[in-house]
Order: structure tokens, then C-alpha cells, then sequence
């Protein structure tokens, strides 16, 4: 059975309509995308970009509101930094300081991602109904 809406061409396991991108660029995108999304895999580092999407905090702050040692968020802050998600500031008044906040390009590559993936599952689903409704026949 093709789920694919009548006269769209092309390969329904990629992204978009129904071409399969493999340019570098998109291999890239997806790398940064899967470590996003293993970043927040973990249910501490959610909770860690939950408290951040509040506003920008001290690394102790984050500690203390996980209820974490230093050395376990100082590792979680390092996992969400490295894949993209949070950036780390330090205030003019002491260089000694991290502020962490929230990196919006990485969470807008998560969005672009995530809403690829609905219209996929849209353009599925809907072709699905439609075949349905057909009795199964093409």
C-alpha cells in the first residue's frame, strides 16, 4: 500500500515531499539534531532546559534547584552546552561566574525538526484516511 498523496513522487522514508536529502548539509543538521535530542534524553538536563526557559541561571542555582552535587550538574551543563542547546555567559562584574541560558538556534533547529516531522506524519496519516475511504482500491 503507498501512503503517499496521489501523484507525489519520490521516496516516502525522507524528509519533506518525499525526496531523501544526503547533501553534507542536512547530514550535519540531523548529527546536531540526534545530539540535541540524546542531550535531552536525560531527565535532569529536560529539567535543567525546563529551569532555564524561566530565565538565564548560575550553575549552582541549577544544583540547587535539581538537587545535584556541583560535579553532576557541572556535567550536565557540559552535555546541553556541547550539543547546542545552552550558552554560558560570564556577568562584568565577576569573570569567575557562569550564566547559563538557553541557545535559541539549537532549539529552533529542534523545532524545524519536530514540525518536519508532523507535516510527515500529516501528509501520512492523511493519505491513510484517504485510502481508507477509497475501500482500499487506487
Amino acid at each position: 500500500m503507498d501512503l503517499r498523496p496521489d501523484g507525489e513522487e519520490g521516496d516516502a522514508r525522507g524528509v519533506g515531499q518525499g525526496k531523501r536529502p544526503d547533501d553534507r548539509d542536512v547530514r550535519v543538521k540531523r548529527a546536531a539534531v540526534d545530539e540535541r535530542l540524546a542531550a535531552l534524553a536525560d531527565p535532569q538536563r529536560r529539567r535543567a532546559v525546563e529551569l532555564l526557559s524561566e530565565r538565564p541561571r548560575r550553575a549552582g542555582e541549577l544544583a540547587d534547584a535539581l538537587g545535584l552535587t556541583a560535579p553532576a550538574m557541572s556535567r550536565h551543563l557540559r552535555v546541553l552546552k556541547q550539543s547546542g542547546l545552552v550558552e554560558a555567559t560570564h556577568p562584568e562584574f565577576d569573570a569567575r561566574v557562569r550564566v547559563y541560558a538557553l541557545k535559541e538556534a539549537g532549539l529552533a533547529d529542534l523545532r524545524k525538526w519536530l514540525d518536519d516531522m508532523e507535516r510527515l506524519w500529516a501528509r501520512q496519516l492523511t493519505a491513510l484516511k484517504d485510502h481508507i475511504e477509497k475501500g482500499g482500491r487506487k
